[in-house]
């Protein structure tokens, strides 16, 4: 016989932040009725572990999602990817490891039956307790019902001893407790400090980096540990009318040389862009952009210099990212986090490249309207707006996993708003953190570079004279936990950057 538990609501309803939460969770689990019942809900919010560890083990993750989301089971949000140790069994190769929220009408032994079918159908057979597999399902929770039977165990029996299911796991949930069954989740830990108590007993944040848990982000065949060092982005403008450089690099000759003499000065990644995205630019259609960008995407692609580096497209077009991501570029960087182009966020999907996903209201024309400057505290609505553009991006297809952040410097933003930000930037993420500590952990991206505001701080209406003003504003993102810099002057940002990691390598090594 099948005992489910449901864990009953408290009378006093969803706590509302995680300092509230330890005084909670202990009532919650003891105020609970025990007793048998029939899951007849329409709909459960469930949690689903993935874990692989051969053939293409990215492949096998997004193939498992696809024949997820084909069998009733609704995926609302994804965890950090991380590439784990082995556990139990240590003489095979290294895991990565995820885990998704979803929702879905199949009771839990449905679910169940559906997970072990794309399990089959993905090639896993029986084999090793806890050895080599392409693609490992397991239920973590089931609405807010404990279950017992002989071929279930909900909420997992082992989730308390695994860091690399308790980090994902954690990566679903905010520091806020967003609904009753999040709620019951936390009582069904057994801590009396919820999950977040597990979390912590077993190491938390300080196990993530070391050698047997790293958080990685997937990009060109191989997975980018982005947090050992800060990156350096490039920007190569092939518009006759960008603020700093425009007409410069619009032919291809032009461009490669520029794109080679970043290189050489030590850019990590080139952003190319042909569409302008300056105040009150006039936008030009996807053909024309198009028309300007492949011939040089193509040419850049070429040089014998790019074979370690990345290269991304700076556009708000799905059309102009896909055509880019088919001539080999590695990500998408796009200004509206998919605002401008409702296709977008689907496209970025289907493509599975990282996505940079930028701050802004309205459009390049609007957004240093009147309405659009209006903040009473920058950094928390940046922070809300930006989930917003993340939670988006999830629902369509987007793992967290993917998504780069950049809280849009100079874009909708007065002068005293990019100080707040360029000062505030770990007030973002915690502000993120309170609704999904999965996006919360995204990397970080600022575009500081000789932007207007600069110029006015320092009296230099050159947009050329700001080189030492970006350093500045680099310095101060970088220590502020900003992971990715977008400059145009990089021989003189490369070394701000590695001045600024060493001494954050030194910080840490003291600590």
């Amino acid at each position: 016989m099948n005992l489910f538990k449901k864990l009953l609501s408290t009378k006093h309803g969803i706590i509302g932040a995680q300092k509230y939460c330890r005084a909670t969770f202990c009532s919650i689990l003891h105020s609970a009725v025990d007793h048998s019942v029939e899951v007849h809900s329409p709909d459960q919010e469930v949690v689903i572990a993935l874990g692989s560890n051969v053939g293409d083990r990215l492949n096998n993750f997004n193939q498992a999602l696809q024949l997820m989301r084909k069998s009733g089971i609704h995926i609302t949000k994804h965890g950090c990817l991380y590439e784990t140790a082995p556990a139990y069994v240590t003489d095979q190769p290294r895991f990565l490891n995820s885990a998704v929220r979803a929702v879905t009408k199949l009771g839990p032994h449905e679910l169940l039956g559906v997970l072990k079918t794309i399990e089959r159908n993905m090639g896993r057979s029986g084999g090793i307790r806890y050895g080599p597999r392409p693609i490992d399902l397991d239920i973590l929770f089931y609405g807010k019902y404990q279950i017992g039977s002989d071929k279930l165990t909900v909420p997992h029996e082992r989730i308390r001893e695994r860091p690399f299911v308790m980090a994902p796991l954690m990566d679903l949930l905010g520091l806020v407790i967003d609904s009753d069954t999040v709620a019951c989740w936390h009582s069904l830990s057994t801590d009396s400090d919820g999950l977040f108590g597990l979390w912590d007993k077993l190491g938390g944040e300080s196990l993530i980096g070391k050698e047997g848990m790293k958080r990685v982000l997937p990009i060109r065949n191989h997975l980018w540990e982005w947090s050992k060092k800060t990156s350096v982005m490039g920007i190569l403008n092939l518009t006759p009318d960008s603020f700093s450089d425009g007409g410069k690099f619009v032919s291809v000759q032009n461009a490669v040389s520029h794109v080679r003499s970043m290189i050489s000065e030590g850019a990590d990644i080139i952003d190319i862009g042909a569409q302008s995205t300056r105040p009150m630019a006039s936008r030009i259609s996807a053909e024309e952009e198009l028309d300007r960008l492949i011939p040089v995407l193509e040419a850049v692609l070429e040089m014998p210099e790019m074979e370690e580096k990345l290269v991304s497209v700076d556009t708000f077009y799905s059309d102009v990212a896909s055509e880019a991501v088919k001539k080999g570029a590695h990500l998408v960087n796009d200004v509206s986090a998919g605002q401008l182009d409702p296709n977008m966020l689907k496209m970025v999907a289907s493509l599975d490249v990282p996505y940079i996903a930028m701050h802004m209201r309205g459009d390049p024309t609007t957004m240093q309207s009147r309405d659009n400057l209006q903040y009473s505290d920058v950094c928390s609505q940046v922070a809300s707006e930006l989930f917003s553009r993340v939670k988006d991006a999830e629902l369509s297809g987007v793992p967290a996993w993917r998504i780069i952040l950049d809280p849009g410097i100079g874009f909708s933003k007065k002068t005293e708003h990019n100080l707040d930000i360029l000062t505030g930037l770990p007030v973002i993420r915690s502000e993120i953190a309170k609704r999904s500590l999965a996006a919360s952990h995204a990397p970080l991206l600022i575009g500081p570079s000789r932007k207007r505001f600069l110029g006015e701080i320092c009296n230099r209406p050159a947009a050329g004279e700001r080189d030492p003003a970006t350093i500045a504003s680099v310095t101060a993102g970088i220590f502020g936990g900003a992971n990715i810099v977008r400059v145009h002057n990089v021989r003189d940002n490369v070394d701000a950057v590695k001045v600024c990691d060493a001494m954050l390598k030194e910080r840490s090594i003291q600590l």
